[in-house]
């Protein structure tokens, strides 16, 4: 009878997978012995494997790339890294190892554009993007970058009145683009996003305060849905509005060059996730050059503001059980050494799902489970993965500790949850490592921080 927690994986899943495998009933995440890890740092515990930032950069561009010669494709792909997924000085570094640009969205992420120059990470040609909508002080840094000579720096205009804090600020000429204000999906709670100039008003609007303007050249359109890049009609109808806007602008605006396409690559999930990367990238160019033909102009440039893709998948986050509830006939609560709405607060907020599995125990039996985390909270638990309405786990047993950890968890975690900061019921934030490989292909690890301790919250409480 195949009762144990491995037949369990290996009979509902493809496994084992690239980033996992099982050797003497523990788990490896990239070929690193997990286990050993928290026998060395212990637990609660974040991880950020460095290589696969590169990977994933490196993988987009290929796919473009690809795509782009297979059709012929006359514009250029650039990547840009969408900072707000993870402002970590260590991801920023890995990133722009690999001759990416940058997006940024706040006043606060220029001041790491300028830390970057003066640390010589960055040279002044690098494409900064900045979006959002913006606050005098992210003005005021924008004109900083402008005026000190980056010269591919970018403001994307998300309203009609932001040019106005520009043509008093800039001392040089400089590039501009446009947020078109994209549709929702029909079951959204509104109806057009929040972001963006409509359809309507972008020509118009060049025409007007850009066109004529000695100060400024139209470079980008910039086009995003929130749902990412997804097969269905609503991201094709979207896309197509965009690079129909695009080529009426290119019409009377010869400058205009480059549509900016935002994020939404996803990443993996869940062991049974399922996406063709490269057919989603073949068909996004085909599109756009049968558009751009249509309308008789030059395909664009193509950019794109992967975050999630970028850094996600080099996280992970390990646990250990404490200790088992046994409520009511039915629920059985696994009690994790920390909490989910403040190390993965997305689980909480925003109904997430991740790759999660046992680090040991592989070889006994499993169980189906809650797990629940230490706020006095009641939803600060997780009892559901991707693929399946259920948790399951190796029988927890008090003798023999029990250690899970879940996976690609590398975006957004830590700025959501608050990383130093006030923790909901003041759970301190874990301990963070990286990981890295040498030049023989050994992994390397390295404390960036250590766990949260009582004295810096008191502080920040006043005591």
């Amino acid at each position: 009878m195949k009762n144990k927690y491995i037949d369990l994986i290996e009979q509902t899943f493809d496994f084992p997978q690239e980033e996992f495998h099982v050797e003497e009933n523990q788990l490896f995440f990239h070929n690193i012995p997990l286990l050993e890890i928290i026998k060395q740092y212990g637990t609660p515990l974040k991880i950020t494997y460095l290589p696969k930032i590169a990977e994933q950069i490196q993988k987009a561009r290929r796919w473009f790339n690809v795509a782009m010669a297979k059709a012929d494709y006359q514009g250029e792909y650039h990547y840009s890294y969408c900072t707000k997924s993870s402002h970590f000085s260590f991801v920023l570094e890995e990133v722009l190892k690999n001759d990416v640009h940058i997006e940024t969205s706040s006043a606060f992420d220029i001041n790491i554009v300028q830390e970057l120059f003066e640390q010589g990470m960055i040279k002044k040609d690098k494409y900064i993007i900045c979006n959002g909508f913006k606050r005098p002080q992210y003005h005021e840094n924008i004109a900083d970058l402008v005026n000190s000579g980056f010269i591919n720096t970018i403001p994307i205009l998300d309203n009609m009145q932001e040019i106005e804090s520009y043509k008093k600020s800039f001392k040089k000429k400089a590039m501009l683009g446009i947020r078109i204000a994209s549709e929702e999906e029909p079951k959204f709670d509104f109806y057009t996003s929040r972001l963006g100039i409509r359809y309507n008003d972008i020509v118009p609007f060049y025409q007007k305060e850009i066109q004529k303007n000695p100060l400024f050249e139209l470079k980008m359109l910039h086009f995003f849905i929130n749902t990412g890049i997804r097969d269905n009609a609503y991201y094709w109808n979207e896309l197509s509005k965009s690079v129909n806007v695009y080529c009426e602008l290119k019409k009377i605006c010869p400058e205009l060059d480059s549509l900016n396409i935002g994020g939404g690559f996803p990443i993996k999930n869940s062991l049974s996730f399922d996406y063709d990367y490269e057919y989603m990238t073949e068909e996004i160019i085909a599109q756009i050059k049968n558009t751009c033909e249509r309308n008789g102009v030059p395909e664009p440039d193509i950019f794109t503001e992967f975050g999630s893709f970028t850094v996600g998948e080099s996280g992970a986050v390990l646990y250990s059980i404490l200790d088992q509830k046994k409520q009511n006939d039915r629920e059985s609560w696994n009690m994790i050494d920390s909490s989910f709405m403040t190390t993965l607060p997305d689980t909480w907020a925003s109904n997430q799902r991740f790759i999660m599995l046992s680090v040991n125990k592989w070889d006994q039996a499993y169980q189906r489970v809650f797990l629940g985390g230490l706020t006095c909270d009641s939803m600060d638990y997780y009892n559901a993965e991707s693929h399946a309405n259920a948790v399951f786990l190796p029988v927890f047993n008090r003798e023999e500790p029990l250690y899970i950890g879940f996976f690609h968890t590398g975006a957004y975690q830590e700025s959501i949850g608050g990383f130093g900061g006030i923790q909901h019921c003041l759970i301190p934030a874990p301990k963070h490592i990286i990981i890295d490989l040498d030049e023989d292909g050994e992994y390397l690890t390295k404390l960036f921080a250590k766990e949260q301790t009582y004295k810096p919250m008191l502080k920040i409480l006043g005591y």
